[in-house]
């Protein structure tokens, strides 16, 4: 990430050659993130960024999921309700699954840990454990950020709390 924020200051720098006395807030960081080092270092880490997200764009691949929406039915406060989305990997290359976040802390998603191989599956585990005071008809998001082509995926659970 430090990286991405040293090209994303590179590229600024160069872009904008004019001699304002202001720091403004990309000049503050690539101040920070170049601080004490050489052109040469400064270049050499910019060609790896480089080759980094070329690597990144050539590894895109496809997914299917097994559903876009999974419904607990009628729950009760505090309890304890797991579902599986399965992931099939449609693409060429291997899926990896970055990161699965939920719109809400009574979600708790788990990813598989492992790339994906071509024509292979896996599943990501959600977990719902609604509050005592959450009651009613509930819908919550789980993100799915992997190496495809839209970079983020969503899926949803629902219950009714009871």
């Amino acid at each position: 990430m430090k990286l991405f924020f040293l090209t994303f200051g590179i590229l600024i720098s160069l872009a904008s050659c004019t001699t304002s006395s202001q720091n403004t807030e990309e000049d503050r960081v690539v101040k920070v993130l170049t601080e004490g080092e050489s052109d040469a270092e400064l270049a050499a880490k910019v060609k790896v960024f480089e080759a980094e997200q070329r690597m990144l764009k050539e590894s895109k691949t496809t997914f299917i999921l097994d559903k876009q929406l999974h419904d607990f039915g009628v729950v009760k406060p505090e309890s304890e309700n797991t579902c599986k989305f399965k992931v099939t990997n449609t693409g060429n290359k291997p899926l990896i699954i970055d990161k699965v976040s939920a719109s809400c802390g009574c979600t708790t998603p788990h990813k598989p840990e492992r790339p994906i191989l071509p024509g292979k599956s896996d599943y990501i585990e959600v977990g719902f454990n609604p509050k005592p005071g959450q009651l009613g008809e509930i819908t919550k998001t789980v993100t799915v950020e992997a190496n495809t082509e839209p970079l983020i995926t969503e899926v949803q659970i629902k219950a009714l709390v009871k």
